[in-house]
Protein backbone atom coordinates (compact mmCIF):
# COMPACT_ATOMS: atom_id res chain seq x y z
CA UNK A 1 0.00 0.00 0.00
CA UNK A 2 1.39 3.43 -0.96
CA UNK A 3 2.11 5.60 1.83
CA UNK A 4 0.18 8.70 2.18
CA UNK A 5 1.60 12.07 2.96
CA UNK A 6 0.56 11.90 6.77
CA UNK A 7 2.25 8.70 6.80
CA UNK A 8 5.21 10.39 5.50
CA UNK A 9 5.50 13.37 7.32
CA UNK A 10 5.50 11.28 10.96
CA UNK A 11 8.57 9.45 9.54
CA UNK A 12 10.44 12.72 7.95
CA UNK A 13 9.22 15.24 10.65
CA UNK A 14 9.82 18.19 7.83
CA UNK A 15 7.64 20.15 5.95
CA UNK A 16 8.14 22.90 3.49
CA UNK A 17 5.33 25.25 2.11
CA UNK A 18 5.88 25.74 -1.40
CA UNK A 19 3.32 27.41 -3.99
CA UNK A 20 3.90 25.67 -7.43
CA UNK A 21 1.97 28.58 -9.51
CA UNK A 22 3.18 30.02 -13.19
CA UNK A 23 4.11 29.18 -16.35
CA UNK A 24 6.51 26.05 -17.26
CA UNK A 25 6.50 22.56 -16.43
CA UNK A 26 6.55 20.63 -12.99
CA UNK A 27 10.03 20.50 -12.58
CA UNK A 28 11.16 23.53 -13.83
CA UNK A 29 8.28 25.48 -11.83
CA UNK A 30 10.23 23.34 -8.63
CA UNK A 31 13.63 24.69 -9.47
CA UNK A 32 12.59 28.03 -10.01
CA UNK A 33 10.60 28.26 -6.91
CA UNK A 34 12.88 26.90 -4.54
CA UNK A 35 16.03 28.77 -6.06
CA UNK A 36 13.46 31.62 -5.50
CA UNK A 37 12.78 30.94 -1.85
CA UNK A 38 16.52 30.43 -1.12
CA UNK A 39 17.63 34.15 -3.09
CA UNK A 40 14.94 35.80 -0.72
CA UNK A 41 15.71 34.23 2.73
CA UNK A 42 13.36 31.91 3.27
CA UNK A 43 15.11 29.29 3.35
CA UNK A 44 18.11 29.99 5.29
CA UNK A 45 21.96 28.58 4.51
CA UNK A 46 22.16 25.23 6.43
CA UNK A 47 18.00 24.55 5.87
CA UNK A 48 17.56 21.17 5.82
CA UNK A 49 14.89 20.14 3.02
CA UNK A 50 12.88 17.10 3.04
CA UNK A 51 13.58 14.29 1.75
CA UNK A 52 12.30 13.99 -1.77
CA UNK A 53 9.93 11.25 -1.32
CA UNK A 54 8.00 13.40 1.58
CA UNK A 55 8.00 16.35 -0.64
CA UNK A 56 6.90 14.72 -3.76
CA UNK A 57 3.97 13.56 -1.65
CA UNK A 58 3.02 17.02 -0.31
CA UNK A 59 3.06 18.72 -4.01
CA UNK A 60 1.26 15.62 -5.66
CA UNK A 61 4.70 15.23 -7.99
CA UNK A 62 6.35 11.94 -8.97
CA UNK A 63 9.74 11.10 -7.09
CA UNK A 64 11.75 11.36 -10.07
CA UNK A 65 10.73 15.25 -10.69
CA UNK A 66 11.98 15.96 -7.02
CA UNK A 67 14.85 13.90 -7.52
CA UNK A 68 15.55 15.69 -10.73
CA UNK A 69 15.28 19.56 -9.76
CA UNK A 70 17.51 18.62 -6.11
CA UNK A 71 19.90 17.46 -8.12
CA UNK A 72 20.03 20.32 -10.38
CA UNK A 73 20.07 22.84 -7.77
CA UNK A 74 22.88 21.02 -6.26
CA UNK A 75 24.92 20.75 -9.58
CA UNK A 76 24.00 25.01 -9.70
CA UNK A 77 25.16 25.43 -5.85
CA UNK A 78 22.43 26.47 -4.71
CA UNK A 79 21.59 22.78 -2.65
CA UNK A 80 24.37 20.65 -1.08
CA UNK A 81 23.81 17.12 -0.87
CA UNK A 82 25.89 15.13 2.18
CA UNK A 83 25.21 11.24 2.99
CA UNK A 84 23.69 10.94 6.05
CA UNK A 85 22.96 14.28 6.31
CA UNK A 86 20.24 15.03 3.63
CA UNK A 87 20.12 18.16 1.50
CA UNK A 88 20.98 21.81 2.93
CA UNK A 89 20.83 24.89 1.64
CA UNK A 90 24.28 25.83 0.42
CA UNK A 91 26.74 28.49 2.72
CA UNK A 92 26.06 32.07 0.69
CA UNK A 93 29.06 34.37 0.67
CA UNK A 94 26.95 37.46 -0.43
CA UNK A 95 24.42 38.99 1.68
CA UNK A 96 20.48 37.48 1.10
CA UNK A 97 18.58 40.53 -0.48
CA UNK A 98 15.28 40.47 1.22
CA UNK A 99 12.21 42.76 -0.05
CA UNK A 100 12.40 46.38 1.26
CA UNK A 101 9.70 47.21 3.40
CA UNK A 102 8.59 50.75 4.97
CA UNK A 103 10.78 52.25 7.34
CA UNK A 104 9.20 52.10 10.65
CA UNK A 105 9.46 55.45 12.66
CA UNK A 106 11.78 54.94 15.45
CA UNK A 107 10.89 55.03 18.65
CA UNK A 108 12.20 57.12 21.50
CA UNK A 109 15.38 55.76 23.32
CA UNK A 110 14.66 53.74 26.73
CA UNK A 111 14.85 55.98 29.31
CA UNK A 112 18.20 55.58 31.15
CA UNK A 113 16.72 55.69 34.82
CA UNK A 114 12.36 53.96 35.07
CA UNK A 115 11.01 55.17 37.89
CA UNK A 116 7.39 54.66 36.50
CA UNK A 117 4.77 53.28 38.82
CA UNK A 118 3.01 50.50 38.21
CA UNK A 119 5.50 47.76 37.54
CA UNK A 120 7.47 44.85 39.28
CA UNK A 121 10.92 43.92 39.09
CA UNK A 122 11.19 41.63 36.24
CA UNK A 123 14.53 40.44 37.23
CA UNK A 124 13.09 38.69 40.35
CA UNK A 125 10.48 36.54 38.79
CA UNK A 126 10.94 33.27 40.56
CA UNK A 127 11.77 30.92 37.28
CA UNK A 128 12.85 28.46 38.57
CA UNK A 129 10.11 27.68 40.85
CA UNK A 130 7.09 28.60 38.19
CA UNK A 131 8.99 25.94 35.81
CA UNK A 132 8.94 23.46 38.68
CA UNK A 133 5.77 24.10 39.07
CA UNK A 134 4.38 23.99 35.59
CA UNK A 135 6.30 20.62 35.16
CA UNK A 136 4.12 19.14 38.15
CA UNK A 137 1.27 20.68 36.46
CA UNK A 138 1.14 18.96 33.37
CA UNK A 139 2.30 15.80 34.72
CA UNK A 140 -0.38 15.56 36.64
CA UNK A 141 -3.35 17.48 34.25
CA UNK A 142 -6.26 15.87 33.13
CA UNK A 143 -6.93 15.00 29.35
CA UNK A 144 -9.80 17.63 29.99
CA UNK A 145 -6.86 20.50 30.64
CA UNK A 146 -5.70 20.19 26.63
CA UNK A 147 -9.59 20.55 25.17
CA UNK A 148 -11.44 23.69 24.73
CA UNK A 149 -11.41 26.32 28.15
CA UNK A 150 -13.74 26.80 30.58
CA UNK A 151 -14.78 30.20 30.36
CA UNK A 152 -14.66 30.33 34.30
CA UNK A 153 -10.95 29.46 34.30
CA UNK A 154 -10.11 25.97 35.71
CA UNK A 155 -11.46 24.69 38.74
CA UNK A 156 -7.49 23.76 40.16
CA UNK A 157 -6.59 27.37 39.95
CA UNK A 158 -10.14 28.82 41.32
CA UNK A 159 -10.00 26.53 44.17
CA UNK A 160 -6.33 27.23 44.97
CA UNK A 161 -7.17 30.93 44.95
CA UNK A 162 -10.61 30.82 47.53
CA UNK A 163 -8.06 29.18 50.08
CA UNK A 164 -5.11 31.89 49.63
CA UNK A 165 -7.34 34.69 49.15
CA UNK A 166 -9.47 33.88 52.06
CA UNK A 167 -6.27 33.19 54.01
CA UNK A 168 -4.07 36.08 52.98
CA UNK A 169 -6.29 38.88 52.23
CA UNK A 170 -9.86 37.73 54.28
CA UNK A 171 -12.18 37.10 50.71
CA UNK A 172 -14.79 34.79 51.96
CA UNK A 173 -15.84 33.04 49.11
CA UNK A 174 -16.09 29.53 47.47
CA UNK A 175 -14.83 28.37 43.82
CA UNK A 176 -18.02 28.24 42.32
CA UNK A 177 -17.88 32.15 42.47
CA UNK A 178 -14.36 32.99 41.08
CA UNK A 179 -13.74 33.78 37.79
CA UNK A 180 -10.66 33.82 35.88
CA UNK A 181 -9.93 36.72 33.80
CA UNK A 182 -6.18 38.73 32.03
CA UNK A 183 -6.58 41.28 35.00
CA UNK A 184 -8.20 43.70 36.61
CA UNK A 185 -8.74 45.86 32.54
CA UNK A 186 -10.16 42.75 31.28
CA UNK A 187 -12.19 43.02 34.53
CA UNK A 188 -13.65 45.84 33.90
CA UNK A 189 -14.26 45.55 30.20
CA UNK A 190 -16.71 41.86 30.75
CA UNK A 191 -18.55 43.96 33.60
CA UNK A 192 -19.37 47.61 31.38
CA UNK A 193 -18.31 46.19 28.09
CA UNK A 194 -20.73 43.01 28.37
CA UNK A 195 -23.48 45.07 29.70
CA UNK A 196 -23.34 43.16 33.21
CA UNK A 197 -23.33 46.59 34.65
CA UNK A 198 -24.35 49.94 33.34
CA UNK A 199 -23.03 53.47 34.77
CA UNK A 200 -22.61 55.92 35.94
CA UNK A 201 -20.34 54.67 38.36
CA UNK A 202 -18.24 56.88 41.34
CA UNK A 203 -14.90 56.40 40.92
CA UNK A 204 -11.63 58.24 42.89
CA UNK A 205 -10.56 61.44 41.94
CA UNK A 206 -7.05 60.45 41.21
CA UNK A 207 -6.40 57.12 39.75
CA UNK A 208 -5.64 55.37 35.89
CA UNK A 209 -6.38 57.44 33.09
CA UNK A 210 -6.63 54.12 31.49
CA UNK A 211 -9.01 52.33 33.60
CA UNK A 212 -11.49 56.07 32.66
CA UNK A 213 -10.66 55.79 29.12
CA UNK A 214 -11.87 51.78 29.18
CA UNK A 215 -14.84 52.77 30.96
CA UNK A 216 -15.81 55.83 28.57
CA UNK A 217 -15.50 53.09 25.59
CA UNK A 218 -18.06 51.25 27.13
CA UNK A 219 -20.52 54.36 27.23
CA UNK A 220 -19.88 54.71 30.87
CA UNK A 221 -19.65 57.98 32.91
CA UNK A 222 -17.81 57.94 35.96
CA UNK A 223 -17.93 60.74 38.98
CA UNK A 224 -15.19 61.28 41.10
CA UNK A 225 -15.04 60.40 45.08
CA UNK A 226 -12.72 63.35 47.02
CA UNK A 227 -10.66 61.73 49.03
CA UNK A 228 -8.22 62.75 51.86
CA UNK A 229 -5.86 61.09 54.08
CA UNK A 230 -8.44 58.57 54.90
CA UNK A 231 -8.86 57.52 51.37
CA UNK A 232 -12.06 58.13 49.62
CA UNK A 233 -14.83 60.16 50.84
CA UNK A 234 -17.53 57.30 50.80
CA UNK A 235 -19.79 59.45 52.71
CA UNK A 236 -20.11 61.27 49.24
CA UNK A 237 -21.97 58.49 47.43
CA UNK A 238 -25.73 59.14 49.20
CA UNK A 239 -25.12 62.45 47.25
CA UNK A 240 -25.09 60.95 43.67
CA UNK A 241 -27.94 60.29 41.93
CA UNK A 242 -28.42 57.49 40.13
CA UNK A 243 -25.19 56.13 40.69
CA UNK A 244 -25.26 52.49 41.81
CA UNK A 245 -21.67 51.11 41.99
CA UNK A 246 -18.17 52.56 43.31
CA UNK A 247 -15.10 51.46 42.27
CA UNK A 248 -12.64 51.45 45.02
CA UNK A 249 -8.74 50.66 45.86
CA UNK A 250 -9.26 50.39 49.33
CA UNK A 251 -6.14 48.54 51.09
CA UNK A 252 -3.65 51.19 48.98
CA UNK A 253 -5.16 54.15 47.56
CA UNK A 254 -4.02 54.34 44.24
CA UNK A 255 -1.93 56.52 43.40
CA UNK A 256 -1.70 58.64 46.55
CA UNK A 257 -1.51 56.08 49.11
CA UNK A 258 -3.27 54.87 51.96
CA UNK A 259 -5.99 52.56 53.52
CA UNK A 260 -9.46 53.34 53.32
CA UNK A 261 -10.94 54.41 56.85
CA UNK A 262 -12.23 51.30 58.32
CA UNK A 263 -15.57 53.94 59.45
CA UNK A 264 -15.29 54.64 55.15
CA UNK A 265 -15.61 50.69 54.18
CA UNK A 266 -18.25 50.65 56.45
CA UNK A 267 -20.15 53.71 54.79
CA UNK A 268 -19.57 52.24 51.27
CA UNK A 269 -20.87 48.56 52.34
CA UNK A 270 -23.79 50.08 53.72
CA UNK A 271 -24.68 52.70 50.80
CA UNK A 272 -24.55 49.94 48.76
CA UNK A 273 -27.09 47.71 50.41
CA UNK A 274 -28.90 50.75 50.97
CA UNK A 275 -28.96 51.20 47.20
CA UNK A 276 -29.24 47.71 46.06
CA UNK A 277 -25.24 48.75 44.68
CA UNK A 278 -21.83 47.32 44.45
CA UNK A 279 -18.76 48.18 45.27
CA UNK A 280 -15.64 47.27 42.80
CA UNK A 281 -12.86 46.65 45.11
CA UNK A 282 -9.14 46.45 42.90
CA UNK A 283 -6.93 44.79 45.29
CA UNK A 284 -4.22 46.03 43.17
CA UNK A 285 -1.11 45.30 45.33
CA UNK A 286 -2.51 44.60 48.60
CA UNK A 287 0.23 41.62 49.56
CA UNK A 288 3.03 44.58 50.24
CA UNK A 289 2.92 46.32 53.15
CA UNK A 290 5.62 47.67 54.95
CA UNK A 291 4.58 49.39 58.07
CA UNK A 292 1.14 48.37 59.07
CA UNK A 293 -1.25 45.68 59.81
CA UNK A 294 -2.36 44.04 57.06
CA UNK A 295 -5.54 45.27 55.31
CA UNK A 296 -8.50 42.82 54.57
CA UNK A 297 -10.52 42.75 51.71
CA UNK A 298 -14.00 45.18 51.83
CA UNK A 299 -15.40 42.25 50.09
CA UNK A 300 -15.28 40.17 53.40
CA UNK A 301 -17.87 42.43 54.99
CA UNK A 302 -20.35 41.52 52.28
CA UNK A 303 -19.52 39.31 49.67
CA UNK A 304 -23.41 39.85 47.85
CA UNK A 305 -22.63 43.42 47.71
CA UNK A 306 -18.70 43.46 46.33
CA UNK A 307 -17.20 42.51 43.52
CA UNK A 308 -13.61 41.98 44.59
CA UNK A 309 -10.80 42.15 41.49
CA UNK A 310 -7.44 40.82 41.92
CA UNK A 311 -4.37 39.87 39.71
CA UNK A 312 -0.66 39.08 39.12
CA UNK A 313 0.72 42.36 37.45
CA UNK A 314 1.92 43.34 40.23
CA UNK A 315 3.08 40.23 42.58
CA UNK A 316 4.55 38.09 40.06
CA UNK A 317 4.32 39.73 36.08
CA UNK A 318 2.16 41.28 34.26
CA UNK A 319 3.65 38.78 31.56
CA UNK A 320 1.26 36.03 32.98
CA UNK A 321 -1.91 38.13 31.75
CA UNK A 322 -3.65 36.13 34.88
CA UNK A 323 -6.58 38.04 36.92
CA UNK A 324 -9.63 36.44 39.37
CA UNK A 325 -13.43 38.47 40.07
CA UNK A 326 -15.02 36.57 42.74
CA UNK A 327 -18.18 37.96 42.40
CA UNK A 328 -21.77 37.62 44.16
CA UNK A 329 -23.80 35.13 43.23
CA UNK A 330 -26.08 37.16 41.24
CA UNK A 331 -23.34 38.29 38.77
CA UNK A 332 -21.59 34.78 38.20
CA UNK A 333 -23.93 34.02 35.51
CA UNK A 334 -24.24 37.26 33.18
CA UNK A 335 -20.39 37.56 33.42
CA UNK A 336 -19.40 34.38 32.26
CA UNK A 337 -22.10 34.79 29.34
CA UNK A 338 -20.38 38.30 28.95
CA UNK A 339 -17.30 36.20 28.80
CA UNK A 340 -18.32 33.70 25.74
CA UNK A 341 -18.24 29.91 25.16
CA UNK A 342 -14.33 29.59 24.42
CA UNK A 343 -11.66 31.20 26.71
CA UNK A 344 -9.59 33.40 25.07
CA UNK A 345 -7.41 35.07 27.07
CA UNK A 346 -5.95 33.04 30.73
CA UNK A 347 -3.82 30.14 29.47
CA UNK A 348 -5.18 27.21 30.42
CA UNK A 349 -1.37 25.94 31.20
CA UNK A 350 -0.35 29.28 33.40
CA UNK A 351 -3.66 28.45 35.29
CA UNK A 352 -2.63 25.00 36.27
CA UNK A 353 1.19 26.16 36.72
CA UNK A 354 -0.46 29.35 39.34
CA UNK A 355 -2.97 26.44 40.64
CA UNK A 356 0.57 24.56 41.45
CA UNK A 357 2.58 27.55 42.74
CA UNK A 358 -0.01 28.56 45.39
CA UNK A 359 -0.32 25.26 46.76
CA UNK A 360 3.65 24.32 47.05
CA UNK A 361 3.85 27.38 49.13
CA UNK A 362 6.24 29.10 46.41
CA UNK A 363 3.60 31.98 46.22
CA UNK A 364 3.54 32.86 49.72
CA UNK A 365 7.54 32.43 49.54
CA UNK A 366 7.92 35.08 46.69
CA UNK A 367 5.67 37.49 47.97
CA UNK A 368 7.48 37.80 51.76
CA UNK A 369 10.74 37.64 49.99
CA UNK A 370 9.47 40.63 47.43
CA UNK A 371 8.17 42.45 50.35
CA UNK A 372 11.54 42.21 51.83
CA UNK A 373 12.98 43.71 48.57
CA UNK A 374 10.56 46.69 48.21
CA UNK A 375 11.01 47.67 51.95
CA UNK A 376 14.17 48.07 51.36
CA UNK A 377 13.89 50.07 48.22
CA UNK A 378 11.18 51.90 49.84
CA UNK A 379 13.56 53.17 52.67
CA UNK A 380 16.86 54.03 50.40
CA UNK A 381 14.38 56.10 48.74
CA UNK A 382 13.32 57.52 51.63
CA UNK A 383 16.76 57.74 52.86
CA UNK A 384 18.50 59.86 49.80
CA UNK A 385 15.61 62.12 49.96
CA UNK A 386 16.08 62.65 53.96
CA UNK A 387 19.93 63.00 52.71
CA UNK A 388 19.31 65.37 49.62
CA UNK A 389 16.19 66.72 49.47
CA UNK A 390 14.54 67.03 53.11
CA UNK A 391 11.91 69.69 51.90
CA UNK A 392 10.47 67.09 49.74
CA UNK A 393 8.15 64.37 51.92
CA UNK A 394 7.04 61.16 50.65
CA UNK A 395 3.82 60.14 50.91
CA UNK A 396 1.79 56.63 50.78
CA UNK A 397 5.09 54.34 51.70
CA UNK A 398 3.62 52.01 54.00
CA UNK A 399 2.49 50.14 51.33
CA UNK A 400 2.95 49.21 47.66
CA UNK A 401 5.39 49.68 44.61
CA UNK A 402 5.66 53.50 44.05
CA UNK A 403 5.54 56.75 46.66
CA UNK A 404 4.19 59.98 45.82
CA UNK A 405 6.52 63.18 46.26
CA UNK A 406 4.61 66.21 47.45
CA UNK A 407 6.03 69.03 45.48
CA UNK A 408 6.03 73.00 46.33
CA UNK A 409 2.56 74.33 44.58
CA UNK A 410 3.48 75.40 40.89
CA UNK A 411 6.03 72.81 40.50
CA UNK A 412 5.17 69.90 39.28
CA UNK A 413 5.30 70.99 35.73
CA UNK A 414 8.61 71.78 35.30
CA UNK A 415 10.15 69.03 38.04
CA UNK A 416 8.60 66.16 34.99
CA UNK A 417 9.98 68.27 31.80
CA UNK A 418 13.44 67.96 33.44
CA UNK A 419 13.39 64.23 34.25
CA UNK A 420 12.67 63.80 31.05
CA UNK A 421 15.62 66.24 29.94
CA UNK A 422 17.40 63.96 32.17
CA UNK A 423 16.14 60.32 30.52
CA UNK A 424 14.00 59.68 33.71
CA UNK A 425 10.98 57.61 33.18
CA UNK A 426 8.39 59.02 35.80
CA UNK A 427 4.59 60.37 36.16
CA UNK A 428 3.33 63.79 37.69
CA UNK A 429 0.27 63.61 40.17
CA UNK A 430 -1.61 65.80 37.75
CA UNK A 431 -1.83 62.56 34.96
CA UNK A 432 -3.90 60.85 37.24
CA UNK A 433 -6.24 62.81 38.69
CA UNK A 434 -10.26 63.28 36.97
CA UNK A 435 -10.95 65.34 34.76
CA UNK A 436 -13.97 66.49 36.52
CA UNK A 437 -12.46 66.30 40.60
CA UNK A 438 -13.57 68.94 42.82
CA UNK A 439 -11.21 68.30 45.48
CA UNK A 440 -7.76 70.86 45.54
CA UNK A 441 -4.84 69.48 43.18
CA UNK A 442 -1.50 68.93 44.42
CA UNK A 443 1.71 68.91 43.00
CA UNK A 444 3.58 66.08 42.90
CA UNK A 445 5.51 63.20 41.27
CA UNK A 446 4.68 59.32 41.45
CA UNK A 447 8.26 57.49 41.77
CA UNK A 448 7.70 53.69 41.29
CA UNK A 449 10.99 51.59 43.35
CA UNK A 450 10.44 48.57 41.90
CA UNK A 451 11.69 48.34 38.08
CA UNK A 452 15.25 49.92 38.21
CA UNK A 453 17.95 46.79 38.48
CA UNK A 454 20.40 46.87 41.66
CA UNK A 455 23.40 48.75 40.00
CA UNK A 456 21.11 51.21 38.58
CA UNK A 457 18.95 51.71 41.40
CA UNK A 458 21.37 54.32 43.14
CA UNK A 459 21.90 56.40 40.27
CA UNK A 460 18.71 56.43 39.80
CA UNK A 461 17.73 58.27 42.76
CA UNK A 462 20.60 60.20 42.32
CA UNK A 463 19.27 61.55 38.91
CA UNK A 464 15.94 62.13 40.37
CA UNK A 465 17.07 64.21 43.35
CA UNK A 466 18.98 66.33 40.72
CA UNK A 467 15.30 67.29 38.73
CA UNK A 468 13.71 68.22 42.20
CA UNK A 469 12.64 71.30 43.19
CA UNK A 470 14.96 73.32 45.38
CA UNK A 471 13.94 74.38 48.79
CA UNK A 472 12.07 77.64 49.72
CA UNK A 473 14.23 80.27 50.66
Amino acid sequence: MADSWVNLAERIGSDLHLELTGPGGRRSLLIRTLRDAVRDGRLAPGTRLPPYRSLAADLGLARNTVAEAYAELVAEGWLVARQGSGTRVAPRTEPVRLPRVAKRTAGAAPPTHNLRQGQPDAASFPRTAWLAAARRALGAAPNDAFGPGDPQGRHELRRALAEYLGRARGVRTTPERIVVCSGVAHALRLLFGGRVLRGPLAVESYGLAFHRSLLEEASVRTVPLSLDERGARTGELENLKGVRAALLTPAHQFPTGGPLHPQRRVSAVEWARTRGGLILEDDYDGEFRYDREPVGAVQGLDPERVVYIGSLSKSLSPALRLGWMVLPEHLLAPVLAAKGEREAWASVVDQLTLADFIDSGHYDRHIRRMRQRYRARRDRLVATLAANAPHIAPTGIAAGLHAVLRLPPGTEHSAVKAAAWQSIALDGLAGFRHPAATMPADDGLVVGYATPPDHGYGPALEALCQVLPPAES
